[in-house]
């Protein structure tokens, strides 16, 4: 459970400029994920967020770009529970995952920020992940799967 949440926050401040932790209570809320501020205030640690500037004299929360073990360790989790299968089809990798998980899946490819990639797209439980040539894709699923395995 705690994973998932964890991936479900990396993903909504991704998507949204939350600025404050009641936000993200109400975000996860509206997704069922009971949650309290206690417990996303414990998450926010956990996580290693942080607040950037959004604009407009805003800020938002972030996850802290210093590439530590321990971030990497989560995102390595998140893609090891929610991956299936990929097959390539040209410069796109299709990326299966288990019912729910694509977009925490997409999130932790994305930040791994490897330079074939140029961007995911995530439904339900499957990944659309653009790679920059169709000769790279095989490069990109040699890293897949070397985590999953």
């Amino acid at each position: 459970m705690k994973i998932d949440r964890h991936a479900r926050i990396l993903e909504l401040i991704s998507q949204y400029d939350i600025e404050t932790q009641e936000e993200l209570v109400e975000h996860l809320n509206r997704e069922g994920l009971k949650v309290t501020q206690a417990t996303i205030s414990r998450d926010i640690r956990a996580l290693g967020l942080t607040k950037v500037q959004a604009g407009a004299g805003k800020q938002k929360y972030a996850p802290v770009q210093t590439g530590t073990a321990e971030m990497n360790d989560k995102y390595l989790r998140v893609l090891r529970d929610g991956f299936v299968s990929m097959e390539m089809a040209q410069n796109i990798l299709v990326v299966k995952t288990v019912s729910g998980m694509a977009m925490a899946v997409a999130a932790a490819i994305d930040a791994m920020h490897w330079p074939q990639v140029a961007g995911c797209i995530a439904g339900d439980d499957t990944i659309m992940c653009a790679v920059k040539s169709a000769k790279e894709t095989p490069e990109v699923m040699d890293q897949i799967r070397r985590i999953v395995q």
